[in-house]
């Protein structure tokens, strides 16, 4: 069930601890578009050392990596999703996640709920991060 605000979320010390134990990031619906917030938030993880895993249905390569159709795909571990999709999307999502038993954080981006897949991914051990965004997130903490 979907609602406008997250049940379930990190605090803020939390979600420090989450950028200083995190290395892969896969970022589900990683645009090739430089001007859309999928791809900024990428290009600025990047940089700032995290490993950047693309998860698209289209593509060879986003921001110099290779393009994996679904979390399902990526032959070596992830540390978290931070996922671009609508709402909707996410309980799928968040079963490959389960699925993999890697992830160790799901992350859906500011503007983006859903208190189910954020249960199930809880349930799983996993921490969970809702209606928050991950560049923003990090400037706020580590600055630029």
């Amino acid at each position: 069930m979907e609602c406008e605000f997250p049940e379930i979320n990190e605090d803020l010390e939390e979600i420090k601890k989450i950028f200083e134990e995190v290395r892969t990031i896969a970022v589900v619906g990683l645009s090739p578009n430089p001007l859309k917030d999928s791809h900024k938030v990428a290009a600025y993880l990047q940089r700032a050392g995290y490993k950047i895993v693309p998860i698209y249905p289209k593509e060879e390569e986003i921001l110099g990596e290779k393009v994996y159709r679904s979390l399902k795909e990526v032959p070596f571990a992830i540390d978290m999703i931070d996922v671009f999709r609508k709402p909707a999307a996410l309980p799928p999502i968040v079963e490959a996640a389960i699925e993999r038993g890697d992830v160790k954080v799901v992350w859906f981006q500011k503007g983006i709920v859903n208190n189910e897949a954020a249960r199930m991914a809880k349930e799983a051990g996993m921490k969970v991060v809702q209606n928050r965004c991950t560049m923003v997130d990090h400037k706020t903490l580590f600055g630029e």
